[in-house]
């Protein structure tokens, strides 16, 4: 190459490609991780470096923006790193041998994803470890310089960049992506984000990805005035929409190649795509900012966004079963599932003869993945029409992150604030065997979201405005079939921030024996699960066919004695449930009653006379 491209950047505008992945789902790649395709299908993905090198394109990126052992990791490919690095490299290369022109060949990095046991993101030693180890293979394939792209946080951001340089030689372009107010998903603003990066030594630094092209001009023109290197901007093809089962973006190349033509006024050096641009909106482009100087009519810089303020909330009280158990009370809560239809007045009216006798009421979250009210709706309703404190149970198989980040805050806002994290039934055993089961966290991560919350800031470290309250409840299985993976769970949502931890029922003290012995002693309030047994069916249903519950024989042949007796009523199981709670008196918080078939009554049943001891009697 005749010139480097810190020359070319300052001889004029540079084009560069666009999405590679929009094109490579055009070409009928559908796997949810694409750099495979480096290896399976090279053809199709030199086939798409060539389109935009034919388009115009003087930089390519190569299909490697997943390609570290943290993403491949989650599809079962970390041990591919160095394979598909190098194999994305080399058909990059080789398509711009086959061009025959001047074009540098940028090794893509993208983030990590979330870490996968939902403690947040990884270490910063992770990061830099997984991010040192692609760059290098990157580097050692022939790159011409490293692109870290559509980064959300300043601070790992910088980790890949520290992490690129321990490894690498190579000049660096970084790019972050910028939402609808104009902030990073951490609450950077482009401003900082420059005067962060602007002694960073990188060859230019930039927005990509994001909403569209009018979003990163209205970015770029807050970047340019104190931006110490060359700024390159990529925008999405505008907002995505589901067409045919397949993401369509809206904005059409003539009118990305106007904001693009401004973006490059705006003062960008270099402009490309991102996310649904195609070859046709890149030629676009090339067409729109010939002879366009970056100094000419350079537009007023956009007015800065606010950031969310932080406000200092007046002290909020402990939610009414937070105190009991601070107190050494013995707290007793009743479970309730929410009605298959919207009227709700038939399942509270149940509930009324109980309500004096409880300090909560759990809500179960759409239990045996039923068609069900809401737990959040009926939660509402139960503390604002019987006066008793709800539980409300948030089901992670159910919801994406978004969907739990604003399930949480509206349960906040409606007064909800005792809420226990639950992985939720299987999609196929319930109503709609189809329905999609969601994995985006595990339970210690919507934990730390919680607990974040009432940090004040959100996921991203994003501040909310004012910190939550909530009272955090984690699950914990005294009858799990691999007790060493239950704990070291358990030791995860402790370590995120969990408050009080509910448990499947319990048929044995020695099985809560055995766990407080290899803990010594339990690391949160424990209130256990109580479900008195209705009969020897009953029994052998829960042994046999619900997942964590064990029946001891013992236990068994107890209920068939007296069934065998006459007992039609379940007395026998609720003698044998007053005899648990009596032998764990002074090890537990509480009793968390699940009662069969609705019969509420099984709590002052079980409960009367008998004389429980709090955590601070013990």
């Amino acid at each position: 190459m005749d010139f480097s491209l810190s020359e070319r950047l300052s001889r004029g505008l540079l084009l560069c490609d666009g999405a590679t992945g929009t094109q490579l789902y055009a070409h009928g790649l559908s796997a949810a991780l694409l750099e495979p395709a480096n290896v399976e299908q090279p053809d199709i993905v030199k086939g798409v470096h060539l389109s935009y090198l034919r388009a115009g394109a003087e930089l390519i990126e190569t299909n490697t923006f997943g390609a570290n052992a943290a993403k491949l990791g989650m599809h079962g490919m970390a041990h591919r790193v160095e394979e598909l690095n190098r194999a994305g490299v080399a058909l990059a290369k080789e398509a711009a041998r086959l061009h025959g022109q001047n074009v540098w060949v940028a090794g893509s990095m993208g983030p990590l994803p979330p870490d996968s046991t939902g403690a947040g993101l990884f270490s910063p030693a992770s990061v830099r470890n997984v991010l040192a180890e692609q760059a290098s293979a990157l580097s050692d394939a022939g790159a011409d310089l490293i692109l870290l792209e559509t980064f959300t946080s300043l601070a790992q951001l910088r980790l890949a960049i520290d992490a690129v340089r321990s490894v690498s030689e190579l000049p660096v372009i970084a790019q972050m992506t910028f939402t609808g107010d104009g902030l990073t998903s951490s609450g950077d603003a482009p401003e900082d984000v420059i005067a962060a990066l602007n002694e960073a030594d990188l060859l230019a630094f930039g927005a990509n990805c994001s909403i569209g092209p009018d979003l990163l001009l209205s970015v770029v023109e807050r970047m340019a005035g104190s931006a110490g290197m060359p700024l390159i901007v990529q925008p999405n093809a505008g907002l995505p929409a589901y067409v045919g089962g397949r993401l369509e973006y809206t904005a059409p190349p003539e009118y990305f190649a106007e904001t693009a033509r401004e973006i490059a006024r705006a003062g960008a050096a270099a402009v490309g795509g991102c996310c649904g641009t195609t070859p046709e909106h890149i030629a676009a482009v090339r067409d729109a900012v010939r002879g366009v100087l970056q100094s000419s009519t350079r537009r007023a810089p956009a007015p800065a966004v606010a950031r969310p303020q932080h406000v200092e909330a007046p002290a909020t009280r402990p939610t009414g079963l937070a105190e009991r158990i601070e107190r050494g009370e013995f707290v007793v809560t009743v479970e309730l599932s929410p009605p298959r239809g919207f009227d709700v007045s038939g399942t509270l009216d149940k509930l009324r003869g109980v309500v004096g006798s409880v300090s909560a009421v759990n809500v179960a979250d759409s239990p045996r993945a039923q068609g069900r009210m809401s737990a959040l709706a009926t939660g509402s309703l139960v503390q604002s029409r019987l006066g008793v404190e709800a539980v409300m149970h948030m089901a992670i198989r159910h919801r994406n992150l978004l969907a739990l980040h604003s399930d949480l805050l509206g349960a906040h806002a409606l007064g909800l604030r005792n809420v226990f994290t639950v992985m939720g039934d299987v999609p196929l055993t319930g109503d709609y065997p189809y329905a999609t089961a969601v994995s985006d966290v595990t339970a210690s991560g919507l934990i730390q979201l919680m607990a974040g919350f009432n940090e004040g800031v959100d996921a991203n470290g994003r501040e909310i405005g004012q910190p939550t309250s909530f009272f955090i409840g984690a699950a914990l299985n005294f009858n799990a079939p691999d007790l060493d993976r239950e704990l070291r769970v358990l030791e995860r949502k402790v370590k995120a921030g969990a408050h009080f931890l509910l448990t499947q029922p319990v048929y044995a003290a020695e099985h809560v024996e055995r766990v407080w012995s290899l803990l010594g002693g339990f690391p949160l309030p424990v209130i256990m699960g109580v479900l008195p047994l209705r009969n020897a069916r009953h029994a052998r249903f829960l042994q046999n066919e619900v997942p964590g519950i064990v029946v001891p024989e013992d236990v068994m042949r107890r209920i068939d004695l007296a069934e065998y007796r006459g007992d039609a009523g379940g007395k026998e199981g609720i003698a044998l449930s007053r005899e648990l709670l009596t032998a764990l008196s002074g090890r537990i918080a509480g009793a968390y009653f699940m009662p069969p078939f609705e019969r509420f009554g099984v709590v002052q049943e079980t409960m009367e006379g008998l004389s429980m001891q709090g955590l601070s009697s013990q």
